[in-house]
């Protein structure tokens, strides 16, 4: 299964901050087996959505560099509450470093007044090719693939 756990951006500063909203729906696949009396967003799909946000941000202020975003590091992640069905998460991400090959976050994620995840995390950015050069070809695919759900992700209107 791929989770994209953001629905739209909201709001964006380059290199600065970015704001994203989930509706989480009962539809979603992983609810059937995540307490299914008690259907609720999963923790780490909750700070999966702070790291895809976060993830949005660098690729708009690289330009779309690297084919990869991944998790580095987490640290001080809090979970305060549960996302239910019907539920819509704000997240709010905050680059405190942007750097070529690296960058470090803050975030949040609110459901209505209620802040329900905190984390600050770091994230590395590459491209397969870089140590393989027969994945070049399959970094620009990932690209383009990005930037087109880009388009639908943000508008600037």
């Amino acid at each position: 299964m791929k989770f994209i756990l953001i629905d739209k951006i909201t709001a964006l500063k380059p290199r600065e901050s970015l704001s994203a909203v989930k509706s989480v729906s009962l539809a979603e696949e992983y609810l059937a087996d995540h307490f299914p009396i008690f259907p609720v967003l999963p923790g780490v799909l909750l700070l999966e959505g702070l790291i895809e946000s976060a993830s949005w941000l660098v690729r708009q202020a690289e330009d779309f560099a690297h084919s990869m975003i991944l998790l580095e590091s987490a640290r001080n992640v809090r979970y305060k509450s549960f996302a239910a069905p019907g539920m819509q998460i704000h997240y709010h991400v905050q680059a405190n470093t942007l750097e070529p090959n690296a960058s470090s976050f803050s975030g949040e994620g609110i459901c209505g007044e209620d802040s329900i995840v905190e984390a600050k995390f770091s994230l590395r950015h590459f491209n397969l090719g870089d140590e393989n050069p027969k994945m070049a070809r399959l970094d620009g695919t990932i690209i383009e693939q990005l930037k087109n759900r880009w388009k639908l992700l943000y508008s600037e209107e």
